[in-house]
Parts: structure tokens; C-alpha cells; sequence
């Protein structure tokens, strides 16, 4: 991403955008009984409604985003619930040098597949990878226009390999206020 990037993602969150979106992800947290405690890392977290469940949860949470704007939002409800989250402002575009191996990593909606395959290295062993990327499709969805920002039919499969996969799907799904989404879903395991 560029400089215009973060401005334009700084400004919709000051203007509000997902201020409602405060839920985790139903996605995520129907996964959560079988992924034990450890470090996680949430790829373009956002405004950290996924980070901040996270933390709640037990983990030691590491959250990435380019907006600094949509950071000090997560910082704030963080301080006010109470939990601890490293917040990190990163353009994802760039390297991004991590210290330590995750049990759970999380990309929700950015799409950077070389980004995904190389983050699959920072798995622990038995490590989870919980993805959902906007799928390209003729049918009328919420979520971005342009075709470089969805994942093409089995794109997000071909670079997780050699993680066994746990669950995959392709679907259109309701999203939180009811719109339908095309997604690519999937969580899959470093063994």
C-alpha cells in the first residue's frame, strides 16, 4: 500500500467506518475450542474487534495494521476493557519482520496471497491459520469492486499448501448486518 493508502483508510475510520462491527468474527469463533492458548498474530486487524476477542480469550496478541487511525480506536478499547494487545502500524505491502512463531494467525478480508504463504512459516508447530478472503464473483455482494482485491476460485487453497486443511469453502454468506458476501474461508493446520 501506498501513503495514499493508509490517508484513505486513516479517513474512514475517523469517519466511522465499522464502528458497529464490534463482534468477533462468528467465523473465527466457532474455530476456537479446538485452537489451544499461545501468541497470535491478526493480519490488517482493523479497528481489533478479532484481536480484542483474542486477548480476552487467554491469547498473547500481536495486531497488524496500516492504519494508524483504526489502531488508536483498537488501543482505546483495549485500554478500556482492560486487555493487553501489541498494536503494530505496518504497511502490509512491505515486510513484515516477525520475532516468534504463532499458535494462531488470522488474515481476515486483506488480500496479499504471497503475504498468506509467507506467514504460514510463522506457525508453530500445530499452529492455525484462520483465513477468509473476499471471493470473485459475478453475483451482487457487499465488499470491494475491483477484482484485485478477491481471491480468484481456489487461489487461497493453492498457497497454504503443505498445512492440512481442516475447512474450506467458497460460499455466498450473510454477513453481520445482513448483506450477503462472497468469501473464500479456511483453517488449516501447520502438523
Amino acid at each position: 500500500m501506498s501513503g495514499a493508502d493508509r490517508d484513505k483508510w486513516d479517513e474512514r475510520y475517523r469517519d466511522g467506518a465499522y464502528a458497529q462491527r464490534t463482534q468477533p468474527s462468528a467465523f473465527l469463533t466457532s474455530w476456537m475450542e479446538r485452537i489451544p492458548l499461545g501468541y497470535a498474530l491478526d493480519v490488517a486487524c482493523g479497528a481489533g474487534r478479532n484481536a480484542l476477542y483474542l486477548a480476552a480469550q487467554g491469547f498473547e496478541v500481536d495486531a497488524v495494521d496500516i492504519s494508524g487511525e483504526a489502531l488508536e480506536r483498537a488501543r482505546d478499547t483495549a485500554q478500556g476493557l482492560g486487555l493487553s494487545v501489541n498494536w503494530l502500524q505496518h504497511d502490509l505491502d512491505n515486510p513484515l519482520t516477525l520475532d516468534r512463531s504463532y499458535q494462531l494467525i488470522l488474515i481476515f478480508r486483506y488480500v496479499n496471497l504471497s503475504l498468506v504463504r509467507r506467514l504460514t512459516a510463522n506457525l508453530a508447530p500445530g499452529g492455525y491459520l484462520v483465513c477468509e478472503q473476499h471471493l470473485v464473483t459475478e453475483a451482487d455482494v457487499i465488499g470491494p469492486t475491483h477484482p484485485s482485491y478477491r481471491v480468484k476460485s481456489g487461489d487461497l487453497l493453492g498457497v497454504v499448501q503443505p498445512l492440512q486443511i481442516h475447512h474450506f469453502e467458497e460460499a455466498l454468506v450473510p454477513d453481520p448486518d445482513g448483506r450477503t458476501a462472497a468469501l473464500a474461508r479456511l483453517v488449516a493446520q501447520k502438523v
